[in-house]
């Protein structure tokens, strides 16, 4: 069976640890998916013939880490996708690993964000700009290892690259991240930002879920996570 690590499943829907180099869904690359990977889980944990439904909800960055969540439901899928719409209605909660201390040490970033589909990146500006949309975080210092400084973030927009870009344009890189300025990159390629927690409503139930992202298995990830982790 797919080894996946699986953070929460019901009838309608499932969670997975995302590790970094996986992909959410199908690119140029022609890359294996992490949606590939849960479908053949499903269809072999429960046995079924044919076909299994499995429905992307939103997707991370190919270097990041963390909580993806799918619908195993048409319904739970259509519901789904409307409250990620609604930005207010899911609650999302990062972890990156910066190569400075941030001052101040907890900030709302708002900035105008352009994608530059040609490079696959996103530039932030303070000012609004031809094709821009407006981008919207909180960040919150937590703590210091020797080297490196871990801050949680909460997402208040959905925008591609948007934690990246937006850090690096206040000067901060996440570790392992190139693209955005940070000078080496990690040796399995991912980066140092981690989707830690989702928060929703179930779409199905209405019951309210969280569900948590243990942080990978590396050493900087381990200090922070022997001092941060409930």
């Amino acid at each position: 069976m797919t080894q996946l690590a699986v953070l929460f499943e019901d009838n309608h829907i499932i969670a997975i640890n995302k590790r970094c180099g996986d992909i959410v869904q199908g690119d140029k690359t022609g890359d294996r998916t992490l949606g590939d990977e849960v479908k053949e889980y499903l269809k072999e944990r429960y046995s079924k013939p044919g076909n299994v439904f499995l429905g992307v909800t939103h997707r991370l960055d190919r270097p990041t880490s963390g909580a993806v969540l799918f619908a195993r439901t048409s319904k739970a899928l259509t519901r789904l996708n409307e409250l990620f719409k609604e930005e207010r209605s899911i609650h999302k909660t990062y972890w990156a690993v910066v190569d400075k201390k941030p001052d101040p040490s907890t900030r709302r970033l708002d900035h105008w964000m352009v994608r530059d589909t040609k490079q696959n990146k996103s530039f932030a500006y303070l000012n609004e700009r031809k094709d821009s949309k407006l981008a919207s975080l909180t960040y919150n210092f937590l703590g210091s290892s020797d080297k490196f400084h871990l801050l949680e973030i909460e997402l208040h927009t959905g925008r591609h690259h948007q934690i990246r870009a937006q850090l690096a344009a206040i000067g901060l890189h996440i570790k392992g991240d190139l693209k955005y300025g940070f000078p080496r990159s990690n040796s399995d390629g991912g980066i140092h930002l981690h989707a830690r927690k989702i928060q929703f409503t179930h779409p199905v139930t209405g019951d309210p879920i969280t569900i948590v992202a243990p942080t990978p298995n590396d050493p900087v990830w381990n200090y922070f996570r022997r001092v941060f982790e409930d």
